[in-house]
């Protein structure tokens, strides 16, 4: 019998009838949880599968899954390349890698611009595979794009004096790489080298003050906002993750980055042989970035790069 038959209503016993009403009111309710907890669990799972999972207990950070990039963006990588053969080599390993969408090789130029969503470092990993270098010359849109060179502060030589302005040696571990792909989406490719083993818990910090390494960059940034998530440095010393965020380019250029096994409940962080900071700034977008000798130096771009490859850059 059906709780909603009209002709059944009317010939029950008064009992029935509030029995009748019970249940209709009890299948109404139901199927309206029922409906909502649908409607939120597809809108978890779209959201679980793009964002990085962090517990909320004092800027704790969990485990990181892999992230789904979803946004293609445009990167530009200067690469030495002779002939048409260089360049069928280079498009043929980028390929490779997913959500690769569109590689378009300049041997003219030296020059090979990218379409997709693979990380700017899975990308030079692949084109240095073919046996060429590869220098990340811009990505995104103008003003989209910031980068962080991650250096070690525990050797108290390392700090630069007021004289210097500079490292006398610097300690290169880590490059973070930052592009914009919406208003509202930043993609942080972040890669460590030479550290030891263990899980790594990366954020942006309050202040850009590096005359103490992670000891002066303050807490983390904007209550919570600054919390990247972690990347697992396996025993080759190597690490890597790809991390999508809800902030602007913009907000993050003057911040720290630091990166750092210290678990920050037990004390404020310290310049240890795991931790690595360093300070955000912009960097080129497509197209923005033509330089071929340093004006400093009076380096070319590939002598730079030699030099820099020798103190630990990536």
């Amino acid at each position: 019998m059906s709780p909603f038959n009209p002709r059944s209503f009317r010939t029950a016993t008064p009992t029935t009838r509030l029995l009748l009403i019970g249940v209709s009111a009890f299948s109404v309710i139901g199927g309206a949880s029922y409906l909502w907890y649908q409607q939120q669990k597809q809108f978890q799972d779209r959201n679980l599968s793009s964002k990085p999972q962090k517990s909320s207990d004092k800027g704790h950070i969990s485990a990181v899954s892999k992230m789904t990039v979803t946004t293609p963006f445009q990167t530009l990588f200067a690469v030495p390349m002779h002939c048409e053969s260089c360049a069928k080599d280079i498009s043929a390993a980028v390929h490779k890698l997913e959500g690769i969408t569109k590689v378009e090789p300049n041997v003219k130029d030296q020059l090979v611009s990218i379409e997709g969503t693979a990380p700017p470092s899975a990308i030079v990993e692949a084109i240095q595979a073919t046996g060429r270098d590869a220098i990340l010359r811009g990505s995104g849109a103008s003003n989209s794009a910031a980068v962080s060179i991650l250096e070690l502060f525990h050797d108290k030589s390392t700090k630069p004096t007021p004289a210097q302005g500079s490292f006398t040696d610097r300690h290169v571990r880590g490059l973070a790489r930052m592009v914009q792909v919406n208003p509202t989406t930043t993609l942080v490719d972040l890669t460590l080298r030479g550290v030891s083993p263990g899980t790594y818990r990366a954020t942006i910090r309050e202040y850009g003050d590096l005359n103490d390494g992670a000891a002066s960059a303050g807490p983390v940034w904007s209550k919570g906002k600054g919390i990247l998530g972690t990347v697992e440095v396996g025993k080759d010393g190597r690490g890597a993750v790809f991390l999508s965020h809800p902030f602007q380019v913009w907000e993050l250029v003057g911040h720290a980055m630091v990166v750092s096994k210290q678990d920050e409940q037990a004390g404020p962080l310290k310049n240890d042989e795991d931790t690595v900071v360093g300070v955000i700034a912009r960097s080129a977008g497509m197209w923005d970035n033509d330089k071929t000798v340093c004006s400093c130096t009076g380096k070319t771009l590939w002598e730079e790069r030699k030099d820099e490859v020798s103190k630990g850059m990536l």
